[in-house]
């Protein structure tokens, strides 16, 4: 009841985008993402050849063949523009659908952000793979489909009136499938090393949920101006 009644007070008109009970959480896993980010950023600026972590999992991993490969082949897709694409306006039409707008905008906000922020930083630290000149760090498919994932898990939270322990480990789960996923695809088809996956994962972590955090900030901003402009001036 506390925290309906703080919701209606603060002129909220929609659920939030960020559940409240994960916002101290989220704010220092976002810290943390950040930084291994910017460090391995530093580490590989540059290099073209694989770090002996990669050389290792690389070795286990890369080179998978059928069935595992028509596998990868098909989650890569989901990557891929035309993939991409269809994933965030099928997920856009079922947030419309269950009348969550901030959700819908957090699709569009969290996944576009995410990617840009890793293309960005793929010019910035200049890593390259297999000595072709494709810029492979951070991985770009990784954070997508992460965000993705986020993106969803995090108004699912709210929208479940789960707690913080329940919230933390379903955000937590969806964000490790998501990239366990497409970053095993990545690596077993040469695309990244997996220090690039695991930049991209750590990528869409420390963006999403600042992401999310803004997009109720600023309807939470538009809310109460709106209220403001329909009040009688006093007298």
């Amino acid at each position: 009841m506390h925290r309906i009644h703080r919701e209606k007070s603060s002129g909220r008109s929609a659920p939030a985008a960020l559940p409240a009970s994960l916002r101290g959480w989220l704010g220092g896993v976002a810290a943390l993402a950040a930084l291994v980010v910017v460090a391995l950023g530093v580490r590989y600026a540059g290099h073209s050849e694989p770090g002996r972590v990669d050389a290792r999992i690389g070795a286990a991993v890369d080179g998978v063949g059928p069935p595992w490969r028509y596998v990868a082949l098909a989650t890569d897709f989901l990557g891929e523009p035309v993939g991409a694409a269809t994933l965030v306006l099928a997920t856009v039409t079922g947030c419309l659908m269950l009348r969550r707008p901030r959700a819908a905008v957090l699709v569009v906000a969290g996944v576009c952000t995410t990617v840009g922020t890793a293309t960005l930083l793929k010019h910035v630290v200049g890593r390259t793979i297999h000595g072709e000149g494709n810029l492979s760090y951070p991985s770009g498919h990784t954070a997508f489909l992460t965000a993705l994932a986020l993106v969803v898990a995090l108004p699912a939270t709210g929208r479940l009136g789960l707690g913080r322990p329940a919230g933390t480990s379903l955000v937590l789960a969806a964000a490790l499938v998501a990239g366990a996923a497409m970053g095993w695809t990545q690596v077993a088809l040469g695309a990244h090393y997996p220090t690039d996956v695991l930049g991209g994962w750590c990528t869409a972590l420390a963006v999403t949920p600042a992401t999310a955090w803004l997009v109720d900030r600023t309807a939470d901003r538009l809310v109460e101006r709106t209220a403001d402009a329909g009040r009688p001036a006093r007298r």
